[in-house]
């Protein structure tokens, strides 16, 4: 990765571990599932209006059921449920180990000893949560923390996927014959490519997300809920569309693109990290010996995940 590539991935992770606070804000006034409609809802629109769909194709729908409509519906019912933010941002990390085997296996990517020992340092952090349910973590939020993981670990393998899709449709179009366009001219159909993602598969987990929250939450559904809602809980919603949601994903799936999952994804782990600084500081959760270990070995994992040695690598599926 480039120098500006890792500090994109660092900036990306910061916003995203401060969002958790933000979302503990949110939901003062909002229902999980209505909450995650709305960021949705907001994503999309009016954005959808301006940029070019991408291919409405399995990938694209893989990648906004996994990562906005799972990720985030369980991760915010979780939240819901008693599950305080800085735990919650550790134990979502476990994606991370789940997409680089599905890098491995679906996309062939290479992954070294090195990683390997790093995902297992980094496991052994979520071990020791997992060893202390209860309290801020319960054991329901455990679950459909895990579930959230899941599913963002597929839309991770899609939206690189659908990413490099993008890139080569328009640098077809752009040189006729030729699949090679120049670097500038392909980073920025990445970065549209990317945004276009993020904005469609908005609008795709928007449906699903209001069709669920009226079934589920039906009398959450009332004017009441809107105008009685909190300045704070609305401008929460705010950071969490257009700071985490556009710029965020729109960062993090142009990474994806343009390096091998393997390298992007463990960057991911500094999100916990973020998060309970930031929940500590503005939210007063309470830092344990365990959560301090927890996060001591979770970051070791990332430093050896990412140490350049390369053992082996798995020839690439075509």
């Amino acid at each position: 990765m480039t120098p500006l590539h890792i500090a994109l991935a660092v900036l990306v992770t910061f916003i995203w571990g401060v969002n958790f606070t933000f979302i503990a804000w949110a939901l003062e006034s909002f229902p999980p599932l209505m909450l995650t409609a709305l960021r949705f809802f907001f994503t999309a629109v009016p954005l959808v209006f301006f940029l070019k769909p991408p291919k409405f194709n399995r990938t694209l729908f893989i990648y906004a059921i996994g990562t906005f409509v799972m990720q985030y519906a369980f991760v915010f019912t979780a939240m819901h449920l008693g599950a305080s933010a800085g735990l919650t941002a550790l134990l979502l990390q476990v994606q991370i180990f789940i997409t680089v085997l599905l890098a491995y296996v679906i996309l062939g990517e290479a992954v070294s000893r090195m990683q390997i020992t790093g995902m297992l340092v980094g496991v052994l952090g979520l071990g020791v949560i997992a060893l202390n349910l209860g309290g801020d973590m319960p054991l329901i939020g455990f679950i459909c923390i895990l579930i959230a993981a899941i599913g963002w670990s597929f839309g991770n393998i899609a939206s690189k996927q659908a990413s490099k899709q993008a890139v080569i449709k328009v640098t077809q179009q752009r040189s006729g014959v030729s699949l090679v366009s120049t670097s500038t001219g392909k980073n920025k159909a990445s970065a549209l490519s990317a945004l276009a993602l993020v904005v469609w598969g908005g609008l795709i987990a928007c449906v699903i997300l209001i069709l669920s929250s009226l079934i589920f939450e039906t009398d959450a559904w009332q004017l009441a809920t809107f105008t009685q809602a909190s300045l704070k809980s609305w401008l929460s919603l705010g950071f969490i569309v257009y700071i985490s949601t556009l710029v965020g994903f729109a960062l993090w799936v142009h990474l994806l693109s343009q390096n091998i999952a393997s390298k992007v994804v463990p960057f991911a782990l500094l999100v916990p990290v973020f998060g309970m600084i930031t929940s500590v500081l503005l939210l007063g959760e309470v830092v344990t010996w365990w959560k301090m270990l927890a996060m001591m070995l979770i970051l070791s994992g990332l430093l050896l995940a990412n140490v350049k040695i390369r053992l082996g690598r798995k020839t690439a599926k075509i």
